[in-house]
């Protein structure tokens, strides 16, 4: 995959695809553009997409300072000047989604609209408990027993699988492994933790989609709801039924796919 110099002092990896207008995806806590799987080529056909790995993990160098959702907002943008375009449609997933938030509030002329799948706008105190445990694992650089606390981004239909262990195993070599890359997710999971933009979102103004599974425990529909009711004009999705959990993009990507296309296809740049 290509690697780019940008003006945060990192080199990042990404990956552009497709053709038509751009499409920024930004991955969640602990992921790498891989894990973006079939869900990134159902945009291809209509958008030029491009997918990028948060610095420290995948390609994409650490780099200096601290990892906040600031701080990853910032690469965002700078990847985007870099790459020159102006001006992209927006996809976060849960930690990606938080640093949309972020890069509509600090760059609103880069966002021309904004999905924010599995989204929050600060942890209560049960998102709070089940993040920090998730956390636990990475500091102790547990890489098994992080790869099955993983399992609470799934649904049970999902963990109740004879062949789970067949569907996971291709996604494996891309999890934080190294111990530099198992600082980098403890500090995604601080950033996770610290993000508050509870009284700031009302100031976003790019079209927001909020979306969001029923059965969602990192990211609750409740806290997403949030998020939609305090951004003027956002709608909210909300899937329901089997495999309505954290990953959509995994177990519902032809329903998630279709409700982003159809959001996305009514804005345009």
């Amino acid at each position: 995959m290509p690697q780019i110099p940008v003006r945060t002092g990192i080199t990042m990896n990404y990956e552009i695809t497709g053709s038509g207008e751009p499409l920024l995806l930004i991955m969640g806590t602990t992921g790498s553009i891989p894990l973006w799987g079939e869900f990134r080529a159902g945009f291809e056909g209509k958008y030029q997409v491009i997918a990028f790995d948060n610095r420290g993990l995948g390609g994409s160098e650490r780099g200096e300072g601290p990892i906040s959702v600031d701080s990853l907002a910032e690469d965002a943008s700078a990847l985007l000047e870099a790459l020159e375009i102006p001006r992209a449609h927006v996809l976060g997933w849960s930690l990606g989604s938080a640093i949309a938030q972020e890069l509509a509030l600090a760059h609103p002329e880069q966002v021309a609209s904004a999905v924010m799948y599995a989204t929050w706008s600060a942890c209560d105190g049960y998102q709070r408990s089940l993040l920090s445990a998730l956390r636990l694992p990475y500091v102790h650089r547990d890489f098994e027993t992080a790869m099955t606390a993983t399992g609470l981004a799934y649904s049970p239909e999902m963990l109740d699988r004879p062949d789970l262990a067949e569907l996971m195993a291709p996604s494996l070599p891309f999890q934080p492994q190294t111990e530099e890359q198992m600082q980098v997710t403890v500090e995604q999971w601080d950033a996770d933790l610290a993000f508050d933009s509870r009284d700031r979102i009302p100031a976003i103004t790019a079209p927001t989609l909020v979306v969001v599974g029923e059965q969602d425990l990192l990211t609750p529909p409740r806290q997403a709801k949030k998020v939609a009711d305090a951004i003027p004009g956002a709608r909210f999705e909300l899937v329901t039924g089997p495999g309505s959990s954290h990953a959509l993009h995994v177990e519902r990507t032809e329903d998630l796919l279709r409700i982003a296309l159809d959001f996305l296809d009514e804005q345009r740049i």
